[in-house]
């Protein structure tokens, strides 16, 4: 492997953490005291239901032999704890020393790695590979004392880090580890190989001391030991299969699985934590460090929000775990006719004369597009093919969209590969006669017979895991009947709410950045057993890039606000995946009454990209300049009530309270409760009595519900707003909104706003990328304004979409916008529609039918008798 390849891919470790350096320092010297001091949180939003509870801080003390410290106090323990540790390094001076080692320098460093396993000191360790160690000594014989190589490969994360700087590629194979430290085992002196097998042991003799304190410490009898495991057979046509390992306390697990697969020496046994890697999300969650909280995104966001490994890696380690062909990515630049020969070009020496079939066809077709878009200068279009070792087609997807450049639709086209592979992985159970027709629901063209030989045995594999988790019972539902104050929502349950409400809350499309920690518990005890933690951890809201559970709990909680959830256990396999070292103990455990418990909290929240596009062009910002607009109509036309079709978190309705209006009543609707109940919480700290605002306000409602269907209740108000909302619904539903609002709700005048599609490059160009983000290999497309957006029209688009709304419901419509100029291209960069009622018999005529309907819930009501009986 060429150095200067090594070099340009070196990983770079991460900083350590204030206890890391205290350990590095002190080690077992270092003693932690926490203390746990409950404090009361009130409840302080009137007409919003938000019970009293009590909530728990931290205090550290640390205790070294230099000094003893104390820390502030914090809603997590760990929190306590590593601010002890800094106040300590600060005050001894201690230097954080981080070294990005070369590909020579890991070489060296993985020679005195594995040297150093087999040596007095490191057998007094805690060190996973000590459990090798206590049953290499205990046996008799040719192999006293000796380790195999993959037990080290499995088992030590330095050795198998020191590998990933050497050569990148051993994170998704781990038959290049056990090669690379064969090596190191091979340049060392104090360490050997037998001859003709993978054992290494030590030169010299181990100090009777050691041994005998190794053998002391592990004197208790665990007696027989029994493992569930699966058995994968080589050939696709034997079944796979449970079994169960009887493993003794003087018996080498190895050497019991040596026996099952009829396998003379255990050595050539290979042992790896890669089953999850074989699954489409599994490479993401690991790469992430986030097993229990990641999941693989449903869309691919902006490059500066997109976190992990790109799509087109994943599905390239995803290949190769299965030992598939790379994938074949095909572009097709628009701009250039010559171009719509490369597909073929990049599969000419297939040996599949289907394939080739298949590409003449794909081929004929190309000129049709070409044609079509010639005046797309600068277009690309990419075309991915999986392909079977034998090199025949598994997988071909061909994107429609294009893209302005060409990476974004390499990692477009890999993206949707990877997410159809996820959705597969999700329904074993799925007939393989159904699998064409799954792929065809995607645009996927698959191959069922091909695809089920290569992928017959993982699916197997996973179908076993599948009907075994179905067997084990966990249930939560009785949690709740001796907590009190616990709320049930989203399939799961959330605890205290803890630290006072900042106002800055994640939004979709939003970057937000967390600190977590996920805990087994078992059902009835306060004990619980840390699985994952994670200190800062970012992702792009509303992309589906954590469990649901961990996303609806965040989108509650404002900046430095934490909170705790519960939720069932997730499969077996991600439970031990997470627990790493632990996995031995928990695999011996009977988990059917345990629950993951979740604490969360808040650390940061950056602006959407669609607020940062507009920030860096218009001054004051585009969601300002609509509720301008909408105040001087109000004002023109005297109107004193108000609702807000889609309020969201309440921002219009928080800012209509800093301009002077005649509205003496507002309403918003939406059907996320979660925002409602922050809107509730930001409209009752500003009409409070201890406000100094002075509005005219009167009446504030708030009420959860669909914007496509109506309550009479809100029926003829003055001006109903629906700004920005539109577009995150699918089309239909929009134009049912129009229909529906026009003809039932009926307001005097209705004020709507959309994005213009059309100014989308211009809003593009004025976001300046960072060094980083410029490259081409972190790049990735945004079609829209932002992601959750199911459609954006165009000027035409949405003149003709209003027009027609207005005629049929005898209304009139006048067009403007804010963010540019209706007289220059593009027009404006919000474009703005302004319904007025003609008549009110059509009206009439619809609210004497509908009067009783009323199915929206209140969540929060305000008036103006709440400011006096305060």
């Amino acid at each position: 492997m060429g150095t200067q390849e090594s070099l340009a891919v070196a990983a770079k470790r991460p900083t350590p953490t204030p206890k890391a350096l205290i350990y590095q320092k002190f080690g077992s010297k270092a003693c932690y005291r926490t203390e746990e001091i409950l404090q009361s949180a009130d409840n302080d939003c009137l007409g919003l239901v938000i019970p009293q509870q009590t909530n728990s801080v931290y205090r550290c003390y640390l205790d070294l032999p230099e000094l003893s410290v104390t820390s502030d106090t914090f809603s997590r323990k760990k929190d306590a704890e590593q601010a002890a540790a800094q106040i300590a390094i600060e005050k001894l001076g201690i230097q954080s020393t981080i070294n990005n080692p070369t590909p020579q320098e890991a070489w060296n460093e993985l020679v005195a790695r594995v040297s150093g396993v087999f040596t007095d000191e490191f057998l007094s360790s805690s060190h996973p590979l000590i459990g090798h160690f206590r049953v290499a000594f205990g046996r008799v014989g040719d192999y006293y004392g000796m380790l195999p190589i993959s037990a080290i490969a499995a088992c030590d994360v330095k050795a198998n880090n020191l590998c990933k700087i050497i050569d990148p590629k051993t994170e998704s194979d781990p038959l290049s580890v056990t090669s690379l430290i064969l090596k190191a085992v091979k340049m060392s002196g104090s360490i050997c190989l037998t001859d003709g097998k993978l054992w290494i042991q030590k030169q010299g003799p181990y100090s009777p001391e050691a041994l005998q304190s190794l053998l002391d410490r592990y004197s208790v009898s665990m007696g027989c030991i029994q493992l569930e495991a699966i058995h994968i057979p080589c050939s696709i046509e034997e079944h796979v299969e449970t079994l169960t390992l009887d493993v003794s306390d003087n018996q080498y697990y190895l050497d019991e699985i040596a026996k099952k697969l009829n396998v003379a020496d255990s050595s050539q046994i290979l042992v790896s934590r890669m089953l999850l890697n074989k699954v489409p999300d599994g490479y993401y969650k690991l790469s992430r460090e986030a097993i229990l909280a990641a999941e693989l995104p449903t869309s691919f966001t902006p490059r500066s929000n997109w976190k992990g490994p790109t799509p087109r890696d994943l599905l390239c380690v995803f290949c190769r775990q299965h030992r598939l062909s790379e994938p074949i990515f095909s572009v097709r630049s628009l701009s250039s006719p010559e171009t719509s020969s490369e597909l073929s070009e990049m599969c000419k020496k297939s040996k599949s004369s289907k394939l080739n079939e298949e590409i003449e066809m794909a081929d004929g077709g190309a000129a049709d597009v070409i044609d079509k878009d010639m005046g797309k200068s600068g277009s690309f279009r990419c075309e991915v093919k999986i392909l079977s070792r034998s090199q025949e087609p598994i997988v071909v997807c061909s994107l429609a969209d294009t893209y302005r450049k060409e990476n974004d639709a390499i990692q477009s086209s890999a993206f949707k590969v990877l997410v159809w592979l996820n959705k597969l992985f999700k329904q074993l159970d799925m007939p393989m006669e159904k699998l064409f027709s799954f792929g065809c629901a995607e645009d996927i063209n698959v191959y069922p017979l091909n695809f089920s030989r290569e992928f017959a045995t993982c699916l197997s594999i996973y179908g076993v895991k599948q009907n075994y988790s179905l067997k084990r019972c966990s249930s939560l539902g009785s949690l709740c009947i001796n907590q009190p104050h616990i709320k049930q929502e989203n399939g799961m349950i959330l605890l205290n709410i803890e630290g006072r409400d900042s106002g800055v809350f994640p939004s979709p499309g939003s970057l937000t950045c967390i600190s977590y920690v996920v805990a087994l518990v078992r059902k009835g005890e306060s004990s619980k057993y840390c699985l994952e933690s994670n200190d800062e951890f970012e992702f792009e809201i509303g992309t589906g890039a954590v469990i649901n559970q961990l996303e609806a709990c965040v989108t509650q909680l404002s900046v430095n606000q934490a909170a705790q959830f519960s939720i069932e256990l997730p499969s077996k396999d991600l439970i031990l995946a997470a627990a790493g070292e632990s996995a031995k103990h928990l695999s011996r455990s009977n988990l059917w009454n345990c629950y993951l418990d979740y604490t969360v909290k808040v650390l940061r929240v950056s602006e959407a990209l669609e607020d940062r596009m507009e920030q860096a062009l218009f001054s004051p910002p585009l969601s300002k300049q609509r509720v301008q607009f909408a105040v001087a109509h109000i004002n023109e036309s005297r109107a004193t009530t108000l609702v807000d079709f889609g309020c969201g978190s309440g921002s219009l309705l928080e800012l209509l309270l800093e301009h002077t209006t005649t509205i003496e009543k507002i309403v918003g609707v939406d059907l996320s409760r979660k925002g409602l109940i922050r809107a509730a919480k930001i409209l009752h700290q500003k009409l409070s009595s201890n406000s100094l605002m002075q509005t005219s306000i009167r009446t504030a409602v708030l009420y959860d519900g669909s914007i496509t269907d109506f309550d009479a209740r809100l029926y003829g108000f003055d001006v109903g707003t629906c700004l920005e909302v539109i577009e995150h619904m699918e089309e239909d539903q929009a134009c049912l909104f129009g229909d529906v609002v026009l003809s039932s709700f009926c307001p005097n005048a209705l004020i709507v706003s959309t994005p213009n599609y059309e100014y989308n490059s211009i809003l593009h160009r004025s976001t300046i990328p960072n060094k980083e983000d410029d490259s081409e290999e972190k790049s990735a497309p945004c079609k829209f304004r932002n992601h959750d957006h199911k459609f954006e029209w165009t000027r035409e688009q949405f003149n003709r979409w209003a027009t027609d709304l207005a005629l049929r419901h005898n209304y009139s419509v006048e067009f403007s916008g804010v963010g540019g100029s209706g007289d220059v291209e593009p027009g404006f960069a919000s474009q703005i529609a302004v319904f007025r009622r003609n008549s009110s018999r059509e009206a009439g005529k619809c609210w004497k039918m509908e009067e009783s309907s009323q199915p929206y819930e209140l969540i929060w009501e305000w008036t103006d008798s709440s400011r006096s009986a305060l």
